[in-house]
């Protein structure tokens, strides 16, 4: 009983955090930007936003989870993120992989897979590769639906 109401703490705080991280996604794709947004969590309290702004910062690598890095590192005041969740609505490229990795990110929570290039799932697995020396847990496909539907809108309306 008791492990059953740990687990619907953290679905709770999942789905919480997760919906942060979409509002973040619908600012950025308000700016015009690819809607993908990530949300730093430490001691159940945001320590780091973004949305994509690489066309707004003419920065290829101003990702959702980049932005979201840098605001963390900053307001911790350590670029090591130890003890942190990053959600992000759809699955890290390997730019975003590779950097979770480097500020020693412990959670990882995203939306929807990303079946062209996502590098910890559907294209790659980089957080899986055994010489990597740290390790990011993983939890995947939450509110998957929302977040999908925020970038087959943002593209369909492109067309």
């Amino acid at each position: 009983m008791l492990f059953w109401r740990a687990m619907t703490q953290i679905a709770k705080a999942d789905l919480t955090f997760m919906q942060a991280a979409i509002e973040e996604a619908q600012a950025a794709g308000a700016r015009g930007e690819v809607p993908v947004g990530a949300v730093i969590v430490s001691d159940d309290r945001i320590v780091g936003r973004g949305g994509n702004r690489t066309i707004l910062d003419c920065d290829p690598s101003a990702h959702a989870e980049i932005v979201a890095l840098r605001e963390a590192a900053k307001g911790v005041g350590n670029y090591r993120l130890l003890g942190t969740t990053l959600y992000v609505t759809i699955e890290p490229c390997a730019m975003c992989a590779g950097a979770m990795v480097q500020a020693r990110i412990t959670r990882l929570v995203y939306g929807a897979d990303d079946p062209k290039g996502g590098a910890v799932h559907s294209c790659f697995s980089i957080l899986d590769h055994p010489q990597i020396n740290h390790r990011v847990e993983l939890s995947r496909g939450i509110l998957a639906e929302e977040a999908a539907a925020l970038l087959q809108n943002f593209f369909a309306a492109r067309r």
